[in-house]
């Protein structure tokens, strides 16, 4: 639990610092605040696969999770080897990315 507290610390002080350094270099609040709701929602898309749920194959996010299941009270510590790898999540979170990303650098850099 204290290392996933400790990655969303230095997370949140990231995007800080760069919201900081955008407001610094284009003089624009509102460019600070798109900024900022953008890194929660990248931060919280990539820290919320953790959860059993997301942790599952893409196709069977839309099937209801099994209440019976012990693995939700259980908490494993946040490491790479964690993660399992599937081809359609990893598409989709990319894609999901690469656009957010390019629509907010249209934004900050008019």
């Amino acid at each position: 639990m204290a290392s996933s507290d400790a990655v969303l610390r230095s997370s949140l002080v990231c995007m800080g610092a760069i919201v900081l350094l955008i407001g610094i270099y284009t003089y624009s609040f509102e460019k600070m605040i798109v900024t900022y709701l953008f890194g929660l929602f990248a931060i919280a898309g990539v820290l919320l696969p953790d959860w059993d749920f997301f942790d599952r194959d893409f196709s069977r996010w839309s099937t209801p999770f099994p209440g019976n299941n012990n693995t939700l009270t259980t908490i494993s510590p946040l490491t790479f080897s964690r993660f399992k790898i599937y081809p359609l999540r990893l598409i989709v979170y990319t894609s999901l990315y690469v656009y957010g990303l390019y629509k907010w650098w249209m934004f900050v850099s008019n």
